[in-house]
């Protein structure tokens, strides 16, 4: 063993040694609270493939799936440098859209991962049996479904991009056609470099199909405290008047992150019970005092 002393940090008699503060899960939730509802964030599972949708495709020099409503189509726009927050587009997740024709609406099929997407105009994204993608039927159906999957590569910031499949099991891609123009296709059997698309949504529509994934999986956002709800309810008395102090919430939702909630409930209900008023009645009359849970 090497005889040369360890480097260690200065210690004095009686310090007492600092903890590592723990992240608790719902310290991480009442962070995530602060992100504004409309902040574009990329989709961690399908289901959160939901709401206004951003699709980016990389080949270079980002573009997008747009559409164009003059003509009645869908365009592959180019995104500039005001697309971007950090105008740098040589990142695409830091790409925005500009134009409301750069955004679809996904909504989904209920008890499915099919998606349905859908133009400001209210025309639907569609693709036939021959791969031919269009954007101009006003009714969806089995040929207007599309699955998003997530794909298992990722980039250096842990990010997967999108593949979309559609009903005859094939995919959307990217497609050069005569004179340097790009279209969408869908015919492709096979995920490749066209095949796939970076997907931004908003954060409002990704926390509410998290919250529908933790529901299906037997867990919950802990709900809100209603302070003066509960004490109205469990601890007025007299004219319905509630007690409260200016900790209790404090100590409520402390009680509630160490699982004690019911016992500090049922602590302060003792406590209020003993400070009921008794009004004194005169020397002359009769009083019957019936001991009860409320006052004893």
């Amino acid at each position: 063993m090497s005889d040369k002393p360890k480097s260690k940090r200065l210690a004095f008699k009686g310090e007492k040694k600092s903890k590592k503060r723990k992240v608790r899960e719902a310290d991480a939730e009442q962070g995530d609270e602060d992100i504004d509802p409309g902040t574009w964030v990329q989709p961690e599972t399908p289901e959160q493939v939901l709401g206004p949708t951003f699709i980016i495709h990389d080949t270079g020099t980002p573009t997008c799936i747009a559409f164009d409503s003059t003509r009645n189509r869908i365009s592959i726009q180019t995104l500039s440098s005001a697309s971007s927050s950090s105008g740098d587009t040589s990142k695409p997740l830091s790409i925005v859209p500009t134009e409301v024709q750069q955004v679809w609406v996904a909504t989904r099929v209920a008890g499915s991962l099919t998606i349905n997407l859908r133009t400001p105009e209210g025309k639907f994204l569609s693709c036939d049996a021959l791969g031919l993608v269009s954007a101009d039927r006003e009714a969806r159906g089995p040929q207007e479904e599309f699955v998003p999957i997530i794909l298992p590569e990722t980039d250096e910031e842990g990010n997967h991009m999108v593949a979309f499949k559609n009903i005859y099991e094939k995919y959307i891609s990217v497609d050069e056609v005569a004179g340097g123009q790009t279209t969408l296709r869908g015919d492709s059997e096979t995920v490749g470099f066209n095949e796939r698309f970076w997907v931004r949504v908003q954060y409002e529509y990704k926390r509410k199909a998290g919250e529908e994934d933790r529901k299906k999986a037997g867990k919950s956002r802990p709900q809100d405290i209603d302070e003066a709800g509960s004490n109205h309810t469990f601890q007025a008395w007299g004219a319905g008047r509630s007690i409260t102090s200016a900790d209790d919430s404090k100590a409520l939702k402390k009680a509630r992150k160490e699982g004690a909630l019911t016992e500090a409930l049922l602590d302060r209900r003792i406590k209020l019970k003993r400070c009921v008023p008794l009004t004194v009645a005169p020397a002359c009359a009769t009083i019957e005092v019936d001991c009860s849970d409320r006052f004893c």
